[in-house]
């Protein structure tokens, strides 16, 4: 009787991991990784959580130091996906019609005709976002959250998939913005994008002394079709999550409102992103199901900037990702 039991239990797990098929999705993302890997030294964080960004369809937010490959990463990313793909480097004199598009006037048919700009493309790169004043930063409210922009009073649906990677240089302060609470709660990852180490230092000056005369993306491969990415984004809302996690996404995110650290705690968006970020890492692990690491590793990106650090712990030196590490160590894990 116990050895029957053992069986069917086998049996029901083998079932229950075969629910849904990740085997294209991973075949792909192993693929993107691939032709990542033949520029990009280590990373290999960023990479897993830009590629989660894709697959939860959600935006992500990019900051290091000058030099660091947050362009060059995203722009890597954008060459092996088949998607329309357009780049807009923020500055001070840019205006919101530099990147919704603008009215303009056909003598021909004798009306007003709109003329789309770079923001209606599939693949948005938002070079040093913080370049631009709030004016220019609030175009890009409506078309982050609803993939749609309304202009003259006509609202337009923009193409999806629909992903925006925006970077910026946290040093930096002159001559820059800084971006409003409404504009981060829009990112479904802020990735901090740290120096590498000795050995991939010297990796990077190998893959470049290497490279000669050649351009870094002229041999990086278009690997996952739009079709194809629209797919993989249906297959991760069907990953199973049990209720009891739920319930704990929902206590990390209460703690930040209650915690004595921290002025603002996260909303309830911050909830459906750790939600959306942890279906992905499950099925970026070939699973079809969420466990409580998948929602521990998805915590931290999605929630670092949606919280604000008290001033007198922010004056000690205390970031807001070591308060969530610290939230996170306190919530009970559901067992």
């Amino acid at each position: 009787m116990e050895n029957t039991f053992e069986q069917n239990e086998q049996n029901e797990n083998v079932n229950f991991q075969s629910r849904i098929n990740l085997q294209p999705l991973q075949e792909s993302i192993s693929q993107v990784k691939g032709e990542i890997s033949k520029v990009i030294v280590g990373q290999n964080k960023m990479i897993d959580q830009l590629l989660v960004a894709i697959l939860a369809n959600g935006h992500v937010l990019l900051e290091g130091v000058p030099g660091v490959a947050k362009t060059i990463s995203a722009k890597l990313l954008a060459r092996t996906l088949s998607l329309d793909f357009s780049r807009i480097q923020f500055t001070p004199d840019l205006m919101p019609s530099d990147i919704i598009g603008t009215s303009v006037f056909d003598l021909s048919q004798s009306k007003f005709e709109f003329k789309k700009g770079p923001i209606f493309s599939n693949f948005v790169l938002i070079d040093e976002i913080n370049r631009a004043p709030a004016k220019t930063q609030a175009a890009l409210f409506e078309v982050m959250e609803e993939r749609q922009i309304t202009a003259d009073g006509t609202t337009y649906l923009l193409d999806h998939p629909f992903l925006v990677i925006a970077t910026q240089n946290p040093i930096e302060q002159e001559g820059t913005y800084r971006l409003p609470e409404a504009q981060l709660d829009r990112f479904l990852f802020k990735i901090n994008i740290n120096y590498p180490n000795l050995e991939e230092e010297v990796a990077i000056i190998n893959k470049e002394n290497e490279l000669k005369n050649r351009n870094k993306l002229e041999d990086i491969a278009t690997i996952i079709s739009k079709s194809a990415i629209l797919e993989h984004q249906g297959l991760i809302r069907q990953v199973i999550i049990e209720p009891h996690l739920m319930e704990y996404i929902a206590k990390i995110v209460m703690n930040t409102r209650e915690n004595a650290f921290l002025y603002l705690g996260a909303s309830p968006r911050a909830s459906i992103a750790i939600l959306n970020a942890a279906k992905g890492f499950a099925a970026l692990k070939g699973r079809d199901f969420v466990t409580p690491e998948d929602v521990k590793e998805a915590a931290i990106p999605v929630l670092q900037h949606r919280v604000v650090v008290t001033p007198e712990r922010e004056m000690e030196g205390l970031t807001s990702s070591e308060i969530i590490k610290q939230i996170i160590d306190m919530v009970e894990i559901p067992r």
